[in-house]
């Protein structure tokens, strides 16, 4: 099963969010926080069972600055 890893940086490493189940962690390196959202998706899935459809399209948009 494939799910979605979003990660974004932070003052102190980075965050990863998953979508599909709003499970969210942090880390100090990519690796770590892609590692913890990981185990947390797996812990958030052995209690909340889910089934996936198709692989979400992401992609990112830019903005007028404000």
């Amino acid at each position: 099963m494939h799910v979605t890893a979003i990660l974004t940086r932070a003052e102190d490493g980075f965050v990863a969010y998953n979508p599909e189940t709003g499970t969210t962690t942090q880390g100090d390196t990519l690796e770590a926080a892609l590692s913890n959202l990981h185990e947390a998706v797996v812990l958030y899935l052995e209690e909340f069972p889910m089934t996936f459809g198709a692989a979400p399209l992401i992609t990112t948009f830019a903005v007028a600055d404000a």
